[in-house]
């Protein structure tokens, strides 16, 4: 059996996609989501319908405390190893820079930075240890180029991309490699109350993007066939940047 995978904010849009992608491949997974409990169970239910194994695994990633005590089962002796982490929680809190108050600013860059740092710390040694591993953080087209309203958001994923390229270096001589995708605009829950055809002007492709299509890549790079890809970031972005 293929080793289980971390998949955090899975309860929907890219997570939802990318833990039934890793789960077609083979890897039981495990779905972490916040709040949305409803959300993740259909998740689960899809994937062991499809005769996948999945286990629910809620907690804020932004917690540190959290994060170890959910992780705690999972690190035990004897405890299946985790093989696959991928880093896709995330929030916006969209507003000119001058109107982004401290909370925002928080809210935002914690659950991306605390959260790839409280989620992949305690895995990454088991991973050394064992000399494979799989790390692929979702990072976004904003933390590439930048985007109007979202200096906070930008920030972060900004902050993910350079986390990505430094850990792969850290870690590639052991087996391990980490990897980043950045998803442009993805037709989910997160960009609902958008301008669209506004928007559309700007992606040479003119469509939005779907979360099966970063799915993909994810799977790809979690997989054996990405064994020399390490310190990468992916866009998927119709042409964006």
């Amino acid at each position: 059996m293929k080793p289980w995978a971390l998949v955090t904010g899975a309860s929907r849009g890219i997570g939802a996609a990318v833990a039934a992608s890793l789960a077609r491949a083979g890897h039981p997974v495990i779905l972490n989501y916040r709040v949305n409990r409803d959300a993740a169970l259909g998740v689960q239910e899809a994937i062991r319908s499809a005769g996948g194994t999945a286990e629910l695994c809620p907690f804020d990633v932004a917690d540190a405390a959290a994060v170890a005590a959910a992780m705690a089962p999972w690190l035990a002796d004897g405890a299946p190893p985790i093989g696959v982490v991928v880093n896709n929680a995330g929030i916006v809190a969209d507003a000119p820079f001058p109107a982004i108050e401290p909370a925002a600013w928080e809210s935002v860059t914690r659950t991306t930075l605390d959260g790839f740092y409280n989620v992949t710390r305690p895995l990454v040694m088991p991973m050394v240890r064992r000399r494979w591993g799989r790390i692929v953080n979702v990072a976004s087209v904003s933390g590439v180029v930048g985007n109007r309203g979202q200096v906070n958001y930008s920030a972060a994923k900004a902050g993910l991309i350079g986390a990505t390229r430094a850990l792969a270096r850290e870690v590639a001589h052991r087996g391990v490699t980490v990897n980043a995708v950045a998803p442009g605009l993805i037709e989910t829950d997160m960009i609902a109350d958008a301008p669209l055809d506004e928007i559309l002007k700007h992606i040479p492709m003119r469509r939005l993007g779907q979360p099966a299509e970063v799915a993909s890549v994810v799977a790809f790079l979690a997989g054996d066939e990405a064994a020399n890809v390490t310190g990468q970031v992916i866009g998927i972005n119709g042409g964006l940047a």
